[in-house]
């Protein structure tokens, strides 16, 4: 697919344009964005990428339409399994709620600065060596491999070798001081957690990169549609991170059918090496007669993998105690954290929320229950919650929360 420099920079601009406007318009002032709000502008970006691709299947033909969807699908879910990542770090650091979209925009932004270089240079590599793409295939069937290794989402932190190294040459505050990176602390100019969470985004982009570059090069060759479709999956994802916050840990089987997508992509793209192979000690270096898998096979593959695995973790019981319990924990710490949120309707929409995790908790029954790490501190802590939430409604900062209670009276 040849694409002219004129089109190249007008899409650039589009992009580049596209964020500029994001954060003058919503991300300058701090803010919680509302439902409304964050479902309205994920749908107009998911609109735009649609429309880009339409576009492209026109102007560009049907195989090019088609790998730039195939593209963009993976590179969304991938995106996606990106937001649960930074929901832990948001939390680990405490990012106050109404600065949360300030990090996720520099995470979007970093991002596709990151990608854009490796797919740049993964184009490079591939015109350059052919053995390339075994090297893409064998390093998506090892990431497939490790995320079918059991995890506790519960017990990750956000501390890597960069936030450990930061904290201990530099001086550093434990607040935040708006959204500023640096403060005067003690006399002295010190960083802010708001740079250390930066760094910890940056990092974690780096990672992902990583793997979602080698996925989508297993799907398309065509630089323009490597970068496109990777862009337009990146563009919205701060406003989707608020659509779907309370979703996030309710898909459970998200990393079993990434996982299936990736191994599916990797062995591809093992094929398709085969197919061009030169590497000597393959076939004395000629080309083997291997089935190729298409583009629209792929497409296909991938879109009912995500369909199945969604739809399953909607609908599993594990899923939704694993969501309550999760979410009750997070809500109860961020609710007695007097720095999350200086919104008092955001507080009391987290307090709500906090109410029904609970009763789904208490009617989990006893095989579910197994689900709560550490039942009895945590059970603390939501009544911590409760007597907070009683002391506002007594100080006039708060309006009742009805008959339920977070915990049931002894």
């Amino acid at each position: 697919m040849e694409v002219s420099p004129l089109v190249w920079g007008l899409t650039i601009a589009g992009i580049v344009g596209l964020l500029v406007f994001d954060f003058v318009f919503h991300v300058r002032k701090a803010h919680v964005p509302t439902l409304r709000e964050a479902t309205l502008w994920s749908a107009l970006y998911v609109g735009l990428a649609v429309l880009f691709g339409l576009g492209v299947l026109v102007l560009a033909g049907t195989p090019a339409g088609s790998e730039y969807f195939a593209g963009y699908v993976t590179e969304k879910a991938l995106s996606i399994d990106n937001l649960f990542v930074f929901l832990i770090l948001m939390t680990s650091f405490r990012v106050p709620r109404e600065d949360q979209q300030k990090v996720l925009l520099f995470g979007i932004v970093f991002s596709l600065v990151a990608r854009t270089g490796f797919i740049f240079l993964g184009s490079a590599l591939i015109n350059s060596f052919a053995w390339v793409f075994y090297l893409f295939g064998l390093i998506l069937l090892l990431t497939a491999g490790n995320m079918l290794k059991p995890t506790d989402g519960e017990s990750r932190t956000a501390d890597n070798i960069v936030v450990r190294l930061g904290r201990k040459i530099f001086h550093t505050t434990d607040y935040f001081d708006g959204d500023k990176l640096f403060t005067v602390h003690e006399g002295k100019r010190a960083m802010t957690p708001m740079l250390f969470v930066m760094l910890a985004i940056g990092g974690t982009d780096i990672l992902f990169a990583l793997d979602s570059i080698p996925a989508i090069f297993g799907l398309t060759q065509s630089t323009f549609i490597v970068f496109t479709a990777t862009a337009f999956s990146l563009l919205g994802l701060r406003q989707l991170f608020f659509l779907i916050d309370g979703l996030l840990e309710r898909l459970i089987y998200l990393s079993y059918g990434l996982a299936a997508i990736l191994g599916f992509i990797g062995i591809k793209l093992i094929l398709h090496a085969l197919h061009e192979n030169n590497v000597p000690f393959i076939n004395d270096g000629k080309p083997v007669p291997v089935v190729e898998i298409s583009t629209g096979l792929s497409l296909s593959v991938i879109i009912g993998v995500l369909t199945l695995t969604i739809v399953a973790s909607l609908l599993s019981r594990a899923g939704k105690a694993r969501t309550a319990i999760a979410g009750a924990r997070r809500h109860a710490t961020s609710y007695l954290d007097a720095e999350y949120t200086v919104d008092p309707a955001e507080r009391e929409r987290i307090f709500r929320l906090l109410l029904s995790e609970r009763d789904q908790i208490v009617a989990l029954g006893p095989k579910y229950r197994q689900e709560v790490r550490d039942e009895p501190a945590l059970m603390a802590l939501l009544e911590r919650a409760r007597e907070s939430h009683d002391a506002a409604v007594a100080r006039g900062e708060a309006p009742p929360a009805g008959p339920s209670k977070i915990l049931p009276r002894r």
